[in-house]
């Protein structure tokens, strides 16, 4: 599918930013010291470390709903990898996998968008249904909350200019 971001779905072009400010973030936490990348800095799962594994695994349970997996999860804190490079290249495969599969349930593919999803939470084990659409946008928006506090973890940090990561850059970019 063409990336060309005016033939785009709001979705897809979502999709593609999540890529964009995933690797922008990655990229400034390998600068990091291991000392302040594992440190627990009074985030909600503590680290930049476990957030990061954080947002990975809610984002296989997400897309292993979708596609009718188990995603085998033991809980949203889960530490997924415990290397960062390793962590990293996970991420790097999680956000195309995400744009593979925005890309074919917006062409209708796979139950498309509105195809509704059961699914049990995995804190309260209570029996839901979403449809896709609003799972995908679930996962967008979950990671935008997240690099928020990483974000702000890494200011906290000391890094001096952490990167933008606002969507309209990303979208001057994709224009150039």
């Amino acid at each position: 599918m063409s990336d060309n971001i005016e033939n785009l779905n709001e979705l897809q072009i979502l999709a593609r930013y999540n890529r964009w400010a995933n690797a922008r973030l990655y990229d400034c936490v390998e600068g990091l010291a291991d000392d302040a990348y594992r440190a627990d800095s009074g985030a909600y799962f503590g680290s930049i470390h476990a957030t990061l594994n954080h947002l990975l695994a809610v984002d296989h349970l997400w897309t292993s709903r979708i596609m009718g997996e188990y995603h085998g999860l033991s809980g949203l804190d889960q530490i997924l990898h415990d290397d960062f490079t390793v962590l990293k290249s996970a991420r790097l495969a999680m956000d195309e996998h995400i744009i593979r599969l925005t890309d074919r349930q917006s062409v209708g593919l796979d139950g498309g968008l509105d195809k509704q999803v059961s699914y049990r939470s995995v804190k309260e084990n209570i029996k839901h249904a979403s449809s896709a659409r609003h799972i995908l946008l679930t996962v967008f928006n979950h990671q935008t909350h997240h690099r928020g506090q990483i974000h702000c973890l890494l200011t906290q940090s000391g890094v001096d200019e952490p990167p933008v990561l606002d969507i309209m850059p990303f979208l001057h970019e994709q224009a150039d």
